[in-house]
């Protein structure tokens, strides 16, 4: 660790509410390490543990407003440092830790022993996307240790792959307003694999309307707003910022656990194809940890299965498949939302998670249309206006092609 991490290690790890419990490096190793987390609120009976996605999220710098906010809502948070991210990245040495200590399993015991180390019986546990994996974990696990549960926009197993092609071509290949302009560049050679990508990140967080702009534009060969909303994909997707996004070391249980680089089918838009680039090691699929498909049919406690409308990433058959296997579940539809409530729509984030530890889950489904009717976090907003803005004025210069045709 060189002296610049060290000196935002220390003030991070000095922050009110952080600790460290002593971990193993990997099962049966002598050597110890520590993982990190962090406990806001006042204390309750039940805490809400929080684990956002990835594999490469930190969580004690990244969500520090988003723990504020909980607070000031009332509840008592809890987020752990996934092991190889942020805090918890080095062992006592100061080396990255090894392959062999990144795995689900491990991180799952990681969050037991954070309960342990907290005086937690059992908790109200929130998993955000790959965290909803790790969440159901702690399901199969530790069943004893869970008083209610939220996944949101849950990943279920390794084939998983099949449903997000499937939703994301009747979207961008099928629809009869965005598939002529998608498979116009395609016909053209102008379509990447890092383009579909970005349309999935464009149709998640701004709809329809401003990918087809988008792509009205991109067809009239006008790119450079499209070369723009590239770089910031990359930058967000791809780009290693310590102690907030570290996916470098953790990458492997994304592709060798969860199947995220899923071998490519042939067919178009596959965003397999960009994800086995953009990894830097193996992408080849090893096996899941968990047969959750079999487990979740006795998971005892009531769960609510949040799912986004526009949501790309894990698409809503998923959540569905979820909620079907999961006795005690209502599934939570917000139809104008991405993927991943916890990052987009902070503020429905925190009214659910409220409603949760207040034990009134089954009424959640009741409150969709008002949840989905709440903002979507600043930084969203100011992103969406940004492009939407920024593509009206690259429309309006003057020699701009006609849009293509929507038949």
């Amino acid at each position: 660790m060189n002296a610049r991490r060290r000196r935002v290690h220390d003030r991070l790890a000095a922050l009110p509410g952080v600790r460290p419990v002593r971990r193993p490096v990997h099962p049966g190793a002598d050597g110890h390490f520590d993982v990190f987390y962090v406990r806001t609120g006042r204390k309750s009976a039940h805490p809400l543990v929080v684990i956002p996605g990835g594999p490469g999220a930190a969580s004690i710098a990244l969500y520090r407003s988003f723990r504020r906010h909980a607070a000031v809502a009332g509840l008592d948070v809890i987020m752990v440092e996934h092991r190889g991210v942020g805090l918890s990245r080095h062992d006592d040495d100061g080396a990255d830790l090894p392959p062999e200590a990144l795995t689900v399993d491990a991180a799952v015991g990681d969050i037991a022993a954070v309960l342990d180390d907290a005086g937690v019986e059992r908790a109200v546990v929130y998993g955000a996307s790959y965290g909803s994996y790790l969440a159901a974990g702690v399901g199969v696990r530790h069943p004893g240790r869970i008083h209610a549960m939220v996944l949101d926009s849950p990943l279920l197993s390794a084939h998983d792959i099949d449903a997000v092609r499937a939703q994301t071509r009747r979207v961008l290949w099928e629809d009869t307003d965005l598939a002529p302009r998608v498979r116009t560049l395609a016909d053209e050679g102008a379509l990447t694999p890092q383009d579909v990508l970005l349309m999935i990140g464009l149709y998640e967080l701004a709809g329809p309307q401003v990918l087809r702009r988008q792509l009205d534009l991109r067809v009239a060969d006008r790119n450079r707003l499209w070369k723009i909303a590239e770089r910031v994909t990359r930058l967000v997707t791809e780009r290693k910022t310590p102690y907030h996004h570290e996916p470098d070391l953790v990458e492997r249980i994304a592709y060798q656990e969860l199947n995220y680089g899923a071998v490519p089918d042939g067919g178009p838009v596959d965003p397999a194809v960009a994800l086995r680039e953009m990894a830097s090691g193996t992408v080849e699929f090893v096996g899941e940890p968990y047969d959750l498909p079999a487990a979740m049919p006795g998971f005892g406690w009531p769960t609510a299965v949040l799912s986004g409308g526009r949501d790309l990433t894990t698409p809503p058959e998923v959540a569905r498949r979820v909620a079907d296997l999961i006795p005690d579940s209502v599934l939570v539809s917000l139809p104008t939302a991405g993927h991943s409530v916890l990052d987009i729509r902070e503020r429905a984030a925190v009214e659910i998670c409220k409603a949760v530890c207040s034990g009134e889950l089954h009424e959640l489904p009741s409150r969709a249309a008002e949840l989905d009717a709440l903002p979507a976090n600043l930084t969203v907003r100011l992103l969406v206006g940004a492009i939407t803005v920024a593509a009206r004025a690259e429309s309006a210069v003057p020699g701009s092609a006609p849009t293509a045709p929507t038949s």
